[in-house]
């Protein structure tokens, strides 16, 4: 099977990639940059330039795939929501379909379908529609928060003793790491009983962001700043950005952030997903196993930087020093060499 990976060079896009190659799929990938997206064809991905915002680089792209795995998603910098999550994604629907291929994967969000007043969790409600409609064999796969995106917003904050933010009560999240969404979208492709449905794909448990928290403070040894931003002052941020027509993007990701803030648990069961994907719950890695694996590996690097600040530190006091160093054994042996040629003479004298 061939597939095309939409968004390849993000979080979730390349542990798409390099999950599908390792399972023996070709893989393609769609980027904009082949700079950026050098990796990717080191771990023996095809890469072909082309952008959701131009309808037209998409065709060439798409010759000789059977199936698009779209993990692509608007960045804060350089698109607007709209740009990339509606129209670009309705472009690539209706080029996949005009290209004859069968099998679309697409992620939407947890919930969408609950916030209509929120412009990135009613497009994705849209785009789901949209694809019913199709004619696709489609496969959508709800998320609701990856573990990569914890190390930014807490680990790192409390290893560097800097603030945390924390919004509102914070909405207890089921986070997934991308790892294992990769092998439920790869998985999907080779699931005839996944297409024309919709499955939520969570972690195994949903956690708030105080527990995160005190997780990591547990793993780091080190207390937490917290410093809390009240959800009164987020709206009227978000207000104040929708007077600006070059703020819109990020008025819209504002009322994003106001459904974390809003307390409402983010998770569903997983049961079914479990059972048509066949994939057992056990291979999943917790927030706990992952958070564990991260501070260990950050706590063993720390510890080799310090070794060899320690070391470097030692080769400069030497070099100031103005007494040449003196190396023990040949200090050892020089002195014994004196011995047995003094007791030699006096033997002779003798």
């Amino acid at each position: 099977m061939n597939i095309l990976v939409v968004g390849a060079t993000g979080t979730l896009g390349r542990q798409i990639v390099r999950r599908a190659l390792d399972e023996g799929f070709q893989v393609r990938c769609l980027v904009r940059s082949f700079r950026k997206a050098s990796f990717l064809k080191e771990w023996g991905a095809e890469l072909v330039q082309g952008d959701l915002r131009y309808p037209e680089t998409l065709p060439p792209a798409l010759e000789g795939m059977t199936a698009v795995i779209d993990a692509a998603a608007a960045r804060p910098t350089d698109a607007s929501i709209r740009q990339v999550d509606w129209d670009g994604k309705v472009s690539l629907i209706q080029a996949v379909k005009a290209a004859n291929i069968d099998r679309f994967i697409f992620f939407s969000i947890l919930d969408c379908e609950k916030y209509p007043h929120v412009p990135l969790m009613d497009i994705k409600r849209c785009t789901e529609l949209y694809l019913e409609e199709s004619g696709l064999n489609y496969t959508v796969l709800r998320l609701c928060g990856f573990m990569q995106g914890l190390i930014g917003q807490y680990a790192i904050p409390i290893l560097e003793k800097q603030a945390v933010w924390v919004m509102g009560d914070g909405a207890p999240t089921a986070y997934m790491d991308t790892q294992d969404i990769a092998k439920f979208a790869v998985r999907a492709l080779q699931v005839p009983e996944t297409e024309k449905r919709c499955f939520p794909v969570v972690g195994s448990r949903a956690w708030g962001a105080y527990e995160v928290i005190r997780l990591c403070e547990r793993l780091s040894g080190r207390e937490a700043k917290i410093t809390r931003m009240p959800i009164g002052l987020l709206r009227a941020v978000q207000k104040t950005a929708r007077f600006f027509q070059w703020t819109w993007n990020v008025a819209d990701r504002l009322a994003f952030a106001e459904v974390v803030a809003a307390g409402q648990p983010l998770t569903a069961s997983m049961d079914e997903t479990y059972a048509t994907f066949g994939i057992d719950p056990k291979e999943i890695t917790t927030l706990e196993t992952y958070m564990q694996d991260y501070f260990a590996r950050i706590t063993k690097k720390l510890k080799e930087l310090e070794y060899e600040r320690e070391r470097a530190k030692e080769r400069k006091n030497k070099k100031r020093s103005p007494f040449k160093p003196v190396n023990a054994k040949a200090a050892i042996a020089k002195s014994r060499a004196a011995s047995a040629a003094n007791e030699s003479s006096q033997q002779e004298d003798s």
